[in-house]
């Protein structure tokens, strides 16, 4: 990828399976097995086998190794395996390393898989409990000493900015809390199913670092998520109507920390979505105006405004307005915050039913779908598209 030119990777690849587990607080099976039941859904969607697939594509966080789910799937030989650093950063990474294996005849069918027990298991949102030498453990040298130990309080750094810059209040975070809410309590998959709340709701939740509200940060979840990427052609005759990947990109911005980038020239914005957003725009030829659905990363509602504005779809500090209007269909799955916390490959997945006309809170006519990956880290972000 270019940071100023079109890139070349839009229209030869698709997503032509996706599979997950169901969605849990705890899961009582190994991550391993997990992963492994998502990969064989995801492939049992497409039509296809394991024998079929040559290639796997996971995240640096992921326990389950390449090789070790290939022999638990009845893969056979694999001529292309990778992983994406920097946590939720590297959902939509996941899918631009299988294109990039895909356009250049490195592999022909690529898995990309995410599975962990999340809420059970390791959590999270517990914060930094040990940490061995690094270069990044030294960066988080600089906050945890004040308190700052865990992503929430993080993130509130920036969301008190925010808030700040443009004059608002918390209720500007609700909007996208209840948006969430409201399509996850529609759809059968989601954690918070049947349970939509208001910005009363919200604005009564507790504290978790001022200004985040519990409303305002997203789940801990047990489970697993797996998309299949192939050539545009082989996923023609696959079962599923294909989601073209019109672009796919990967974003770092000056400064970039992993979610402690308090450095940076203002902390009202996400330069590394900033990145994305515009080789994104590139290389479609697309513009905000053009999207018809909105799968964007919300692990902390904040995060979720200043996408927005980083994409263009508002001026700065305009997103809660932007979103409490209903401008722009958005997390119609329900999100993290609603579904399930899958470090956003289940936010993929409802970008490829929107595009196939198969999604639980279907948006008529849906043809474009703009996808992000985790904020305040190394992100990526991707552009799917119906066939034709």
């Amino acid at each position: 990828m270019s940071l100023r030119t079109r890139d070349t990777l839009g229209g030869r690849a698709a997503i032509g399976g996706i599979g997950a587990t169901e969605f849990s607080k705890d899961s009582g099976r190994s991550e391993l097995r997990l992963a492994v039941e998502a990969v064989r859904s995801a492939l049992d969607d497409a039509g296809l086998a394991p024998a079929d697939v040559d290639g796997l594509v996971t995240f640096t966080m992921d326990t389950s190794p390449e090789i070790t789910v290939a022999q638990a799937c009845g893969m056979g030989e694999l001529s292309f395996f990778s992983r994406v650093h920097y946590g939720g950063g590297a959902a939509c990474g996941t899918v631009q390393q299988a294109a990039l294996a895909v356009a250049t005849g490195v592999a022909e069918v690529v898995v990309c898989y995410r599975a962990f027990n999340e809420r059970s298991g390791r959590r999270f949102g517990a914060g930094v409990q040990h940490r061995e030498p690094s270069a990044e453990g030294a960066a988080l040298g600089w906050v945890l000493p004040f308190g700052l130990l865990t992503p929430a309080s993080w993130v509130a750094m920036a969301a008190q900015r925010y808030l700040h810059t443009y004059g608002l209040t918390p209720e500007a975070f609700g909007h996208v809390a209840v948006v969430d809410r409201e399509y996850a309590a529609t759809n059968p998959a989601a954690w918070f199913h049947g349970r939509p709340i208001t910005l009363a709701d919200h604005a009564a939740s507790r504290w978790i670092a001022e200004p985040l509200r519990l409303l305002d940060c997203c789940q801990e979840t047990d489970g697993g998520q797996a998309l299949v990427v192939t050539s545009v052609e082989r996923a023609r005759d696959l079962r599923h109507p294909p989601a073209v990947v019109a672009a796919a990109a990967q974003g770092a911005g000056r400064a970039q920390e992993q979610m402690t980038g308090f450095y940076r020239h203002e902390l009202t914005g996400l330069p590394e979505m900033g990145v994305v957003a515009r080789q994104l725009w590139r290389t479609t030829g697309l513009g905000p105006a053009d999207i018809d659905v909105g799968i964007l990363y919300d692990h902390f509602t904040p995060f979720v405004l200043m996408q927005l504005e980083e994409f263009g779809f508002c001026g700065r500090g305009e997103a809660a307005e932007f979103v409490a209007g209903r401008r722009l269909p958005l997390n119609t799955h329900g999100g993290q915050l609603g579904e399930a916390y899958l470090h956003g490959m289940n936010g993929i997945a409802e970008a490829v039913r929107q595009v196939r006309g198969t999604a639980v809170n279907q948006v008529p006519g849906a043809a474009r779908t703009l996808v992000t990956a985790g904020t305040g880290v190394p992100t990526s972000g991707l552009v799917l598209t119906a066939d034709g």
